[in-house]
């Protein structure tokens, strides 16, 4: 299989303005498709901001409203598949959730993030319950989480052992906590024996400092892309031979004693 080409988005976009951010998101999805890239991963919450405060509720739609027909038509017009991160409304429930949407169109799936981080996530979201959601691209099975979930080692083994080969982390990583992208999310890509892309948020917003440092590490544990602290678009190859060899030489997943772990869980 020939390599996925993965463009990550590292922006903010506008505070609580939906239809600004899908203009950034079809601007920076033919970007992506001029270096040939199959996927644009953007950052956690994009659609409509992340400090939205009260907004929440307002903001919130199911995973098949409008914005994502509207993220439909733009994976579809630029030929890629697209991961945006939003408030997702099921019922009387809001979730932190992020959707993958196929370069046909389609909802291939979605996300809800199950490990919630400070009093304004745990107050506007209900966590999600299911760790492991894949799907497959290009010959790749694609797993998601979001921000503080990689944090867990438990979140991203949990997806080693199910095969996930590519892990789509959007996130709003803020200051202090840079060493997250910068040390943890290589060593995750590292120990598990799969790509991380790692998306995230830049600027000031509200109350909140977002730190940028976007990657894409790959399971030698080296980042074959990496962004600054600003607004930006990166590109970097998830290599199915690559990752195959790196798997054939690396005994981590092999050499686990499970029996030893059981006071775990």
């Amino acid at each position: 299989m020939p390599p996925l080409r993965t463009a990550l988005l590292q922006s903010s976009g506008r505070l609580s303005d939906v239809a600004a951010n899908l203009k950034t998101l079809d601007e920076a999805a033919g970007r992506a498709a001029e270096t040939g890239a199959g996927l644009l991963v953007c950052p956690e919450l994009f659609l409509t901001g992340y400090a939205i405060g009260d907004d929440v509720a307002r903001l919130a739609e199911a995973a098949d409203g409008p914005s994502a027909q509207s993220v439909a038509d733009i994976a579809v017009r630029h030929g890629l598949a697209v991961v945006y991160g939003y408030p997702e409304r099921d019922g009387d429930t809001v979730y932190n959730a992020a959707q993958l949407i196929g370069p046909d169109g389609s909802r291939l799936a979605n996300y809800r993030k199950t490990h919630l981080f400070g009093c304004f996530e745990q107050e506007a979201f209900t966590p999600g319950d299911e760790p492991v959601v894949q799907a497959e691209l290009n010959g790749l099975r694609i797993g998601m989480m979001i921000c503080y979930d990689v944090e867990f080692p438990e979140n991203v083994r949990a997806h080693a052992l199910a095969g996930t080969d590519l892990l789509l982390v959007p996130t709003a990583q803020m200051h202090p906590f840079q060493f997250v992208a910068e040390s943890v999310v290589p060593v995750r890509a590292f120990e598990n024996q799969m790509y991380v892309a790692y998306v995230n948020r830049t600027g000031p917003e509200g109350e909140f400092e977002f730190v940028g440092l976007s990657c894409l590490a790959g399971p030698d544990g080296v980042a074959r892309a990496r962004a600054g602290r600003g607004t930006e678009l990166v590109v970097g190859d998830v290599d199915p031979e690559f990752l195959a060899a790196s798997r054939a030489n690396n005994p981590y997943l092999r050499d686990r004693r499970p029996g030893l772990y059981a006071s775990l869980v």
